[in-house]
């Protein structure tokens, strides 16, 4: 990719990188400690491995129940309201969340409680911090270098998710309220970061003005577009079905017995898998085949789930993680690139909030599955049975959809290319360097 066709060329596009790697770097570090600290209390007040696990089920089921309840009204808050405000106060709502965790690990006051709380309020606040940032992106570059900006977002994200656990685990071997006060400053710079994104065109909404009905008409869209409906719902189950991240305590601690910094290894294995992913995306976007290779991208994913899910030694723990994390992003970026690349700029917004719902629905309702599952049927057994349904998944969805299986290139249909405003590599009002 030339500097020129690079969306680093565009001042908008920086100053929102750097906010989502900031935003990213703490969120990370911070639900890292935040589920290493509940399953601690858990094992040190005298629970089971099992029952500890629950605690951790209860603490993703307390971030999905309000993302599930207001993220149709947060997509909706994308495509009405002006983007960057709505990612400014999400950033600050988070610094606070970070104070409060940091003011309690500090005093040695810590409990159950205060973490359930902060969770609830967590879940709250990316409800609608998700779909205007997902929105966002798109508004900053040409539709022409859209695979390579989403890339380049999705390196920030894992770079963010690769540093913040190392950073977060070491962080916290040396004074345990540090991972959390690192978070705030964190959160601070991501505010003022989007602080320096220029004017952008308003969103012209369409169809119906009434917000339910509008509402209605985003989710409407994502059920009749069966690209855009098989793209999200495979993510949502395989993930759902197979992700490990909520155990890693439970592998860190009773498993692998490696402590608070194998933990923080645990995490950042599929992270830089993802980020070098990403990375090479970014250089050599992908072209061709693009629906079959998710379909065997997802089917990676469980497999070498399955493989961690059994592992006693903490090498192949790693490698079978760093493996999840590849393929998690070689799907991740290709259905990203459909998602957005198949949806109108003023449904957007819409849009993805019915993704992160489905995302949410994934990672935190999955984490609580898991740890359910795990209380149940054991940690093992648990991430094993998970892995084989991702697998499952696969096959029952390239039936479902067969439109997932026939999908070569990310090009739009034309009946929606002729939908835009702005002339295919341009955007309204025209991007400069200097960003406004």
């Amino acid at each position: 990719m030339s500097p020129e066709a690079s969306p680093f060329r565009i001042a908008n596009f920086r100053a929102f990188w750097f906010a989502r790697l900031s935003t990213t770097l703490a969120q990370y570090a911070m639900m890292l400690i935040i589920g290493w600290q509940t399953y601690n209390l858990g094992r040190d007040g005298g629970m089971s491995v099992g029952e500890a696990s629950g605690q951790l089920a209860l603490i993703g089921l307390l971030q999905f129940v309000p993302l599930f309840l207001l993220t149709p009204f947060s997509g909706l808050a994308a495509d009405r309201f002006d983007r960057r405000n709505l990612g400014r106060l999400t950033a600050l709502l988070q610094l606070v969340c970070a104070v409060v965790l940091a003011t309690f690990t500090w005093n040695e006051a810590m409990s159950l409680w205060v973490l359930y709380a902060v969770a609830v309020v967590l879940g709250v606040v990316r409800a609608f911090a998700g779909p205007a940032l997902s929105a966002l992106a798109p508004n900053l570059v040409p539709k022409s270098i859209l695979p390579s900006a989403i890339a380049l977002s999705s390196i920030s994200w894992q770079v963010g998710m690769i540093v913040g656990p190392a950073v977060g685990g070491v962080f916290y071997e040396i004074e345990p309220a540090l991972p959390y006060a690192a978070g705030a400053v964190l959160f601070l710079v991501a505010a003022i970061c989007l602080s320096f994104i220029g004017d952008l065109p308003k969103q012209k909404p369409r169809g119906p003005a009434r917000p339910i009905q509008q509402i209605r008409e985003g989710m409407v869209y994502v059920w009749r577009n069966k690209m855009v409906l098989g793209s999200i719902t495979l993510d949502l189950f395989a993930v759902f079905l197979a992700g490990a991240t909520a155990l890693f305590p439970v592998y860190a601690r009773d498993i692998l017995q490696v402590g608070a910094t194998g933990l923080s290894q645990l995490a950042m294995a599929p992270a830089i898998g993802a980020a070098l992913t990403a990375l090479w995306f970014s250089f050599r976007p992908l072209k061709n085949n693009v629906g079959p290779l998710m379909l065997m991208a997802v089917a990676a994913f469980g497999g070498a789930t399955v493989v961690f899910a059994f592992s006693t030694s903490m090498v192949l723990s790693l490698a079978m993680l760093f493996i999840v994390g590849c393929a998690d992003m070689f799907s991740v970026y290709i259905r990203q690139s459909l998602i957005q690349l198949h949806t109108p700029d003023e449904k957007r917004g819409r849009v993805s909030a019915v993704s992160q719902l489905t995302i949410s629905a994934s990672n935190e309702f999955g984490d609580f599955f898991s740890g359910s599952l795990a209380f149940l049927i054991g940690p093992v057994a648990a991430v094993a049975l998970g892995g084989v349904g991702a697998i499952l998944t696969v096959g029952l969805w390239a039936v479902l959809f067969p439109v997932l299986r026939t999908t070569r290139t990310f090009d739009p249909p034309e009946e929606l290319v002729e939908t835009e405003d702005a002339p295919e590599g341009t955007m309204p009002g025209k991007q400069t360097d200097k960003g406004a």
